[in-house]
């Protein structure tokens, strides 16, 4: 059975968290968290702070189920430090990549070919 690595794409607005088996760039997408007080480009940083514990939280009770074994995140700079300082030690370990660009707003073939050239 292929170990289950996860793709979480973010920004401060949106995180869309896809899965695929071992390292192959088959995503499927399994959830689309949104900031619920999104009001576009006027977000505050105190907004995007609670969005990035939210999705630190989401990854962190999947990973106590065991949902996956590897993570791979891509995300605006800015954002994917506040959700890096937000996880466990133990859900960092499991960090193989991490790329500081947004792609949240690209479809999944999209998002397959830009990984594919990282």
């Amino acid at each position: 059975m292929a170990v289950t690595t996860w793709v979480v794409v973010a920004d401060g607005s949106r995180a869309r968290i896809f899965e695929t088996p071992g390292l192959k760039l088959e995503l499927r997408e399994i959830e689309d968290l949104v900031n619920v007080v999104s009001t576009g480009p006027t977000l505050s940083e105190k907004d995007r702070e609670q969005f990035a514990k939210t999705v630190a939280d989401y990854v962190e009770q999947r990973r106590l189920h065991h949902r996956y074994r590897r993570l791979r995140f891509a995300a605006e700079p800015k954002f994917l430090g506040m959700l890096r300082e937000r996880l466990s030690e133990e859900t960092r370990q499991m960090i193989f990549e991490e790329i500081n660009e947004d792609l949240s707003a690209l479809d999944a073939r999209e998002i397959q070919a830009h990984l594919r050239r990282h």
